[in-house]
């Protein structure tokens, strides 16, 4: 089916300084935990999308000087020929597809940790970081010399850039890089010609970009990322003000092929990745807009979670942007622009906004995908987004349960061309995430229902019975089916127990109207009275949602978890400043290390994890070897909303194990468990388990995944480099 030609636009090629773009889509820039440490990973991974249609397609941040060491989390290096070698075949895939591959050139300054190089970066002013402000990371004032070295580091590290392959060649002023810590006044506190002024502040960039245009731009095209607006107000750079006003400064000199614009800075990188509870589709434009007016004819790239091509056109129509910009949309969908060129619009595989990607990196892991979970598995698995082996000897499989790990499994299943019947017990797809699109603002996430719903639909060897009730033991070995997947799910608990202390609480129990699990709430068991306690030992998104659910009713809410950080685990999905602000609107007070020891007439009382003292002493049976405190704090509750842990839902599965000695005679092959009712587990792990499951599941046990390739260092090997290499040449002799 040919594209709608209203989408024409977004397929026509664009010059970037010496190079041309087939199309305008851009990837740009993105972390994924790779780095240049796993080349084939990092290679089919970026590749896959260029094959998927992506014009540009950028590496995550990329260090150019051992100084600027973001260890122990995952950037790419271009510090020596060892990471050309790398890199390279990650160009390499990109231009066997046609695309043009790009690298962000960065150097973090005062926040680099430098954890494995050991080394003292440079910055505009000897400052404390204050993205790290309790790791005693300062950074060396630069001087004129310092300067000149720095900007050499750049220009080596684009030479290397060119080495490897790299077409397009950005210099990061974004993320409160160095660039930025010259440019904004916070982080510029000099008197010399590069302080004071807008037009001194932001000589250091322009040298760069200069250097760059110098010594590169015959042959690559040189760009840059460029935070217009670090909404910190009149404390930062605003759109307004000196963003626009630093942005007419750089293009005078007509040094840049390409501006990547954004908002955010390092400690708000949730604004520039705006997760779906807080931001939607083309939050930026309002802060960007201005951009394409200041540099005319050069092509202006603005990002914004756009999964719509009607969307992409609007803003490509209305004069903000020439380029699509996007991370996790590519991420979702790799193939997301081949899709649209093939009329195959309700085959887009839609970012959900979770932020799950970036969670993973944010730990010091590979980034996984809700939506897609072959990211990452390219070169390591050998998944391919859109292609699957088809089984040689199918076989009837019965998947009991349609929540997110059943429908992937059933659907995988079905490509593979397995005969499949997806059985749910209730009137519709999509287990307990039915539940969670209804909690306030989480109603993108639903993406991850119909996509798979109108997948399913459209694979004739696949039925999907919904609304027929919970299987029994014996509806399932009676069934017919040759094997059997297990995707029942979980539910949370009702008797509060949690992480701490793993036991039930006294006086909590669902059964109670004083008490309510989300499931209850959202199935309609009302809120008792006016004052709420939620309890929250999960760190997630529910707890948090329970909690301004409750304060949207108007009832006083206090959030009460054993964590450090109310939902802490959005400390990792960039979310965690704007629950704070979201709970300080809403009048929501919260309780940190703080857990209940009973619930007795409308009190609950709570103790501080730490309470007991600091000295140890002489150890007594059955005593405390700490100086003991009963120190308590009751709060008046009229309803405990418990999101404390859950329960897998495996009675179905161990019911059916134990009764092995009955599946060869009802023609059972195999049983197996996948998702929640294995362990509970975040959303993408179940999509991915049901999804493995299906992919290795004609291998000799399709219950324990397979081998994978892991890439690193053998004893033995090649070093680079090497102890006595010299080191780069950066300083004046």
């Amino acid at each position: 089916m040919a594209r709608d030609p209203k989408y024409d636009i977004l397929f026509e090629p664009i010059k970037i300084g010496p190079k041309v773009s087939p199309n305008r889509f851009f990837q740009s820039s993105h972390c994924c935990g790779l780095g240049s440490d796993r080349p084939g990973a990092q290679a089919l991974f970026r590749g896959t999308k260029v094959e998927g249609g992506w014009g540009v397609v950028f590496t995550e941040f990329c260090s150019i000087h051992p100084e600027s060491d973001e260890f122990p989390y995952t950037s790419a290096r271009l510090w020596d020929e060892g990471d050309v070698r790398n890199l390279g075949a990650m160009c390499a895939e990109i231009h066997r597809h046609g695309g043009l591959s790009g690298v962000q050139l960065w150097y973090g300054g005062v926040h680099s940790p430098g954890l494995e190089a050991r080394e003292v970066p440079r910055s505009a002013s000897s400052l404390p970081s204050n993205l790290l402000p309790a790791r005693t990371i300062y950074a060396a004032e630069a001087d004129e010399d310092d300067i000149k070295a720095l900007i050499q580091m750049y220009v080596l590290a684009a030479r290397r850039a060119q080495e490897a392959g790299f077409d397009l060649l950005e210099v990061t002023a974004g993320d409160s890089t160095l660039p930025v810590q010259f440019l904004e006044r916070r982080y510029n506190k000099r008197t010399d010609k590069y302080g004071g002024s807008l037009e001194n502040r932001a000589r250091f960039y322009i040298e760069v970009m200069t250097a760059l245009k110098r010594a590169c731009g015959d042959e690559s095209a040189i760009t840059t990322r460029y935070e217009i607006d670090t909404l910190q107000g009149p404390h930062g750079i605003q759109a307004t003000d000196e963003g626009i006003r630093a942005l007419e400064l750089l293009h005078r000199e007509g040094v840049c092929d390409l501006y990547s614009v954004k908002i955010g800075d390092y400690e708000e990188w949730g604004e520039d990745a705006g997760s779906s509870r807080f931001r939607k589709s083309g939050w930026m434009v309002p802060f960007v807009k201005e951009a394409k007016r200041v540099v005319g004819a050069t092509p202006v790239v603005v990002n914004g979670r756009y999964t719509s091509p009607d969307d992409m056109v609007n803003l490509l129509k209305s004069g903000v942007a020439d380029i699509i910009g996007a991370a996790r949309p590519s991420i979702a969908d790799p193939f997301l622009p081949k899709k649209i060129e093939e009329g195959r619009l309700e085959d887009i595989r839609e970012c959900i906004g979770c932020n799950q990607c970036v969670s993973k990196f944010n730990q010091c892991g590979l980034l996984n995908c809700t939506q897609n979970p072959t990211a990452m598995e390219e070169y390591r698995r050998g998944w391919h987004p859109e292609r699957f082996d088809k089984v040689k000897d199918a076989c009837s499989v019965l998947v009991v349960g349609g929540g997110p790990a059943g429908m992937e499994c059933a659907r995988v299943l079905g490509e593979r061309g397995y005969d499949v019947h997806l059985r749910e017990a209730e009137a519709e797809l999509g287990g307990h995430l039915k539940n969670v699109v209804k909690y306030p603002r989480m109603n993108e996430w639903s993406r991850a229902i119909t996509w798979r719903q109108l997948q399913l639909a459209k694979l004739k060897n696949v039925e999907v019975h919904l609304g027929v009730g919970k299987m029994s033991a014996d509806d399932v070995l009676e069934y017919g089916a040759d094997r059997v997947v297990i995707a029942t799910g979980s539910h949370w608990r009702e008797d509060g127990l949690g992480a701490e202390g793993h036991s039930p609480v006294p006086g909590l129990d669902a059964s109670f109207p004083s008490c309510i699990t989300p499931e209850q709430l959202v199935a309609g068991k009302p809120i008792v009275g006016e004052r709420v306690v939620v309890l929250d030992g999960d760190g997630h998104f529910t707890g948090i949602s329970m909690a301004e659910w409750a304060a949207d009713l108007g009832k006083k809410v206090w959030l009460v978890t054993n964590m450090s950080d109310p939902a802490e685990y959005s400390q990792f999905t960039l979310e965690v400043q704007n629950n704070k602000r979201m709970m300080h609107e809403k009048g929501i007070t919260v309780f940190r290390n703080h857990w209940p020891e009973s619930f007795e007439n409308g009190k609950l009382t709570l103790f501080h994890l730490y309470r007991h003292g600091w000295a140890l002493r002489d150890p007594v049976t059955g005593e405390l070897p700490r100086r003991e405190s009963k120190d308590i704090v009751v709060l008046e509750a009229d309803t405990v909303i418990l999101a404390t842990s859950r329960v897998p839902n495996h009675e179905l599965y161990q019911e059916l194990k134990r009764r092995k000695n009955e599946w060869e005679k009802n023609g059972v092959e195999a049983v197996y468990r996948i998702g929640d009712c294995h362990a509970p587990m975040q959303i993408s792990g179940a999509t991915f388990a049901g999804h493995r499951l299906a992919r290795e599941f004609d291998s000799p046990h399709p219950q324990y995944p397979l081998p994978w390739i892991r890439e690193r260092q053998l004893w033995g090997a090649e070093t680079l480099p090497n102890l006595g290499d010299a080191r780069p040449q950066v300083e004046a002799a």
